[in-house]
């Protein structure tokens, strides 16, 4: 053979060669991901043969499957709309799924590993059984007076947050973000109608798309303080030592003081720490944080759970939707020393601090437990299409515990204390005990001010019902009386949907 043939033959076997090699990479490396490529026809067709389970909370169907006729079989629907739109999340044909439909979605798809005997069943019936259930932990009466308060709320507020939790257990039993929006358009099978409702959606200034429970951090103001408050009681103080406060506070190297609220909060040159929370003493707190200094501050921040990373809202055992990190930012200068100004402003919930609402109803939760914070979370069961074969029942877990058991307690009698004769009166229930913290945060926003709460419920036999937080951005002035006042109406829907009063 002459030299040209040999290197033509030499050609055509390394080409075949490359052409095997990539035959080889597609099918056994790239296979699943073009199969589960949301541009693959074949595997829309497929994924709409099979029922898609139903997601429901308290026996309320809140997202449902029917049957189209059409080449996509199944169509979902979501009957409240607005209402449970950040938890569900929504499951479309061409966009990315979000929420509960996207943690939980193999299951309900019914390609789960755990279904795979209904698969196998399937075969030899001939049928095509529905994908599995979902049952959230949600309260419903508490899940639509949370979301009626913030759209009715009484500052005309139009972004906001609001989550309960079940302090025993850490199950969510309301989580909204305001403004909200309708997943149904979302998920029509007209793929240029959908695209067009998500830009809407996504392009809207407000943001009715964010989860504003969850991955919203600002600044907490004052209820930052039960935080300052428990590093104190750790750390050798109790409810009734005299701190310093005063009408102004200017700290070493700051050039501007921090005053109170009102000339009337804490004139005095000492007030007990008690006193201080539950008149909001800026000052005091103030003084207080720059006498902890900020490792001890942040040290005890991340105890109740700022920093971390990690925290996802779903199923216990698997995933679920991210949670942002809450920060208590610098407060220190570049070579490691506190920095006065700066600590004292951390210490009231301002400067660098930052934190979701469901961090803040993590802390009351925590508090209203005696010092064990629990793992939130979303999903109660998943059941399977027969509804009777339960594959994942949720058993509590505990994250951490922030405080001593005495610690708590002193915290409660604190917060206590606020919603009885200071900034929290709007909180009040009959015939429960009822702490709290209000906080307003200076932001610059159109209002100026963002006004918080967070606070709990305990029963008359000590059983900590419910823990709150909720927040109105750019509130204004009494921004948080309003989500004190939001509050109380969250707890008493948890109260009557377990049978009480």
């Amino acid at each position: 053979m002459n030299a040209p043939l040999r290197r033509v033959g030499v050609v055509v076997m390394v080409l075949f060669g490359l052409l095997f090699a990539n035959l080889n990479w597609v099918q056994a490396y790239k296979a699943d991901e073009y199969r589960n490529s949301d541009y693959n026809g074949r595997v829309q067709v497929a994924e709409y043969e099979r029922k898609r389970g139903i997601i429901e909370a308290g026996g309320t169907p809140l997202a449902t499957s029917r049957e189209t006729g059409g080449e996509l079989k199944f169509l979902r629907s979501y009957p409240k709309g607005e209402m449970y739109a950040h938890v569900l999340g929504y499951k479309p044909v061409n966009l990315a799924d979000t929420g509960i439909e996207k943690s939980e979605n193999e299951f309900l798809a019914g390609t789960s590993d755990q279904l795979f005997a209904d698969r196998v069943r399937d075969i030899f019936t001939g049928n095509q059984t529905a994908g599995g259930n979902i049952l959230l932990t949600l309260s419903p009466r508490a899940q639509e007076v949370a979301f009626k308060q913030l759209a009715e709320n009484r500052k005309n507020v139009t972004k906001g947050a609001a989550v309960a939790i079940d302090p025993a257990t850490g199950a969510i039993q309301a989580l909204v973000s305001m403004p909200s929006f309708d997943p149904n358009p979302l998920v029509d099978h007209d793929s240029k109608k959908a695209e067009a409702a998500y830009n809407q959606l996504d392009n809207n200034k407000d943001g009715p798309l964010k989860n504003r429970a969850l991955s919203e951090i600002l600044p907490p103001g004052s209820t930052f303080k039960v935080i300052t408050s428990a590093a104190a009681l750790e750390n050798g103080y109790t409810q009734n030592t005299q701190i310093p406060a005063g009408s102004s506070y200017l700290a070493p190297t700051a050039g501007v003081p921090i005053r109170n609220a009102v000339p009337s909060i804490c004139p005095e040159a000492q007030v007990t720490l008690k006193e201080a929370l539950t008149e909001s003493c800026n000052t005091g707190f103030a003084r207080l944080g720059v006498t902890l200094g900020a490792e001890k501050l942040k040290a005890e921040a991340r105890k109740f759970g700022f920093e971390d990373e990690d925290l996802t809202v779903g199923r216990l055992n698997d995933g679920g939707q991210a949670v942002a990190a809450s920060r208590t930012g610098s407060m220190q200068t570049p070579d490691g020393r506190d920095d006065p100004p700066t600590l004292a402003q951390s210490s009231i919930g301002q400067n660098d601090v930052r934190m979701t609402p469901l961090q803040g109803a993590m802390v009351a939760a925590a508090v209203a437990n005696n010092g064990r914070q629990m793992r939130p979370y979303l999903v109660q069961q998943q059941l399977g299409p027969d509804r009777t074969t339960d594959y994942y029942t949720a058993v509590p877990k505990e994250l951490r515990e922030p405080v001593s058991p005495q610690v708590a307690r002193d915290l409660q009698d604190m917060m206590v204390s606020v919603v009885q004769n200071g900034t929290g009166e709007s909180a009040q229930i009959g015939g429960y005990r009822v702490g709290g913290k209000t906080g307003t945060a200076e932001t610059g926003g159109v209002n100026g001010d963002q006004g918080w709460f967070i606070g709990f419920a305990i029963n008359s036999a000590g059983v900590p019902v419910s823990a709150v937080c909720v927040l109105l951005e750019d509130a204004g002035s009494g921004g948080s009386a309003e989500a004190a006042r939001i509050s109380k109406e969250i707890m008493r829907a948890v109260i009557a949907d377990r049978g009480g009063r």
